[in-house]
């Protein structure tokens, strides 16, 4: 009955609203602590629940319903400037603020693990390399459960055993927050243990040991940098520092991701099959590739899903409006500010340049033409206007031209407008469609008829569409059927943590450690680190480390490769670079026009035509704690500004 009392006293204690996930533990007069640990498909189940709510914020989450929903909307990146979506008018924090208690309710279920199976082990005959993997596992999870807890609200209660009641006293079980800085070391501590106990390689879906060491490269970054950039403090009355690290401590923290990053040197490698040096076809196809590709050595730690047991919705969400067959499409469309930060597209003062010398815009014979050298990377991640997916043309594009050609063609609306076209003096000159079902249909002067706006948009009365004239690629499944894009088909791994981040956590707590004056050698290592992500992108290299002249150049770096795998929010949040970027800020887009009288295209840039305006919060960089914790436990207290 142990199990049980424990149980239920932490639920009360420091649990809040209940979890959107059951624990799903039978009675304890039906199952008892000998029949979970005396046998090894007892204990395996028991992790595979920990796995099961570990807080990975993969297909199936977003700031807007939490972890593990099944209906996403307001995506992730669609608070980050990577994208726009129907569903997101603005800046946020994560609405749904259950995560605290759910939180500690899988810390209490690790902490029972912990301490029951050593007593398990011996009688039911375990071997050793089987109880060091489990406990290794066990670690694991609750360093990544206390680091989703860290990153949301800073210093937290630090809970590692269990508690129990009456033998302790309320006020025992009342644990106060420790300080944001205990909160990493005792992290850090966890992840060293998993290391030393987990063997170097798992089941898939399973931590091993470079697991352990690449979540430490990201977790040991995340707050060294904290202690550099943030401003926000926030003490106890016995002087803890609940929201901020000390300044001072930083190098530590960077000096410890940097250490674990060297960890994995060797043991992974960037997922090259089929790529060819030049070779932007077989470089596309490669980038593409890597995020299907089975026994990938780049995979350090996935989420498995498999058809029907469990799935999540991504390909239906995301699917272009033309290939539509679940009710549902675009809700991510990357936005001009993203695609700008690739090489090889058409720039001037650091903008996507559409006009010639005369600022008139450049024609194009092929809506392709314009992305002809960018590099094969971003048209992996972005879908573009006239490019093919599923073997199929996407039609992308916001209305047809009818105005004449001689001397070129002028800005349709004044610069830093945001007025749709309709509202604007180009309305006589252009044919748009408001919807795709009242679609306006052209017939141009050789004879042919032509949709006003692609089968995928953009339209100027309809949100299920290329809002930004792109969509996204990344994830999407090419080999999908179209009858199986329906909502909760997709059955794609996720892959939480790659040796491309681990790279890119090396490269940046490198070059931080050369700016803390820890000498050059860090600043070649981190040369090293990005030329290894870009040559794989098609991107063009770094020429020497002279050319590594600031920490945005490896900033904007991990902002590519890792856009829309949900990462970028929490680096924002650590560079304290969202109120910055987010103040009073409308994003752009690329609207494609097809120029009936010259049969070739130009593409507009512009703000969005929705005219949402993001404006970030500085009280979100730490959440509000749930009101009823602080109600139950007067130890705990509220983040500033709450």
């Amino acid at each position: 009955m142990r199990l049980l009392k424990y149980m239920v006293i932490l639920l009360v204690l420091l649990c809040g609203a209940p979890a959107c996930t059951d624990l799903d533990i039978p009675p304890m007069n039906i199952v008892q602590d000998k029949d979970i640990f005396g046998s090894e498909n007892g204990i395996k189940s028991y992790l595979a629940r920990m796995y099961g709510q570990l807080p990975i914020e993969d297909f199936r989450y977003t700031p807007k319903r939490g972890l593990n929903h099944f209906w996403i909307i307001s995506p992730t990146p669609a608070v980050t400037g990577e994208a726009l979506s129907r569903d997101q008018g603005g800046a946020m924090t994560e609405d749904e603020n259950k995560y605290w208690g759910d939180a500690y309710k899988l810390i209490r279920d690790i902490n029972y693990f912990i301490k029951t199976l050593p007593e398990y082990a011996t009688s039911s005959n375990f071997s050793e390399t089987q109880v060091n993997t489990w406990t290794g596992e066990a670690y694991f999870v609750r360093a990544v459960t206390y680091f989703a807890l860290a990153k949301r609200y800073g210093g937290v209660p630090l809970v590692d055993e269990v508690l129990s009641y009456p033998e302790q006293s309320i006020e025992e079980l009342q644990i106060p927050r420790s300080s944001e800085d205990a909160t990493y070391v005792k992290i850090g501590e966890d992840l060293d243990k998993a290391y030393s106990l987990l063997p170097e390689s798992n089941q898939a879906g399973r931590a091993n040991k470079y697991a352990s060491a690449g979540f430490k490269s990201r977790i040991m970054l995340y707050a060294g940098t904290i202690a550099k950039y943030n401003k926000i403090t926030f003490f106890d009355t016995d002087h803890n520092q609940l929201c901020g690290i000390p300044e001072e401590r930083s190098g530590f923290y960077l000096q410890a991701g940097y250490d674990a990053a060297k960890l994995l040197e060797g043991k992974y490698s960037l997922y090259k099959s089929g790529w060819k040096e030049g070779d932007k076809e077989a470089q596309y196809q490669n980038y593409v590739d890597l995020f299907f590709a089975e026994n990938s050595p780049e995979n350090i730690f996935v989420r498995q899903y498999g058809y029907p047991e469990s799935v999540h919705g991504y390909d239906c969400y995301n699917i272009p409006y033309q290939f539509m067959v679940g009710g549902y499409s675009s809700e991510v469309n990357p936005t001009l500010e993203y695609v700008e930060m690739f090489d090889g597209l058409p720039m001037k003062d650091g903008k996507i340049d559409v006009y010639d010398a005369d600022g008139k815009y450049n024609l194009y014979s092929n809506q392709m033409d314009f992305f002809a050298n960018a590099e094969p990377r971003l048209r992996a991640t972005v879908i573009f206007p006239g490019d093919l997916f599923k073997n199929e043309v996407v039609e992308i594009w916001r209305g047809i031209y009818t105005g004449e050609v001689a001397g070129g063609i002028s800005r349709l609306i004044p610069v830093g407008s945001k007025d749709r076209y309709e509202n604007t003096s180009s309305k006589s000159l252009l044919i748009t469609s408001a919807t795709p079902e009242t679609q306006v249909v052209r017939t141009l002067p050789d004879g042919t008829k032509m949709n006003a706006a692609g089968r995928s948009g953009c339209f100027y009365s309809h949100t299920a569409q290329a809002l930004s004239g792109f969509s996204i690629r990344k994830w999407m499944n090419p080999s999908m059927p179209a009858a199986q894009v329906v909502e909760n088909r997709s059955d794609q791994t996720w892959i939480e943590l790659r040796y491309a981040e681990v790279l890119l956590n090396r490269a940046e707590a490198a070059y931080e450690l050369f700016l803390a004056g820890k000498g050059a050698n860090y600043k070649e290592d981190a040369y090293q680190c990005i030329n290894q992500v870009r040559e794989r992108a098609g991107a063009i290299l770094l020429t020497s480390s002279a050319d590594l002249s600031s920490i945005d150049i490896i900033r904007k770096e991990r902002r590519k490769e890792l856009g829309f795998e949900n990462k970028t929010w929490w680096d924002l949040k650590r560079w304290r670079l969202l109120d910055k970027e987010q103040n009073a800020t409308t994003y752009r887009i690329l609207m494609p026009f097809y120029v009936e009288k010259a049969s070739k295209w130009f593409f507009d840039d512009r703000f969005d035509e929705l005219n949402r305006v993001y404006t970030w919060d500085s009280r979100w960089y730490y959440q509000e704690i749930p009101s009823g914790e602080i109600t139950k436990s007067p130890n705990i207290l509220q983040n500033p500004g709450y």
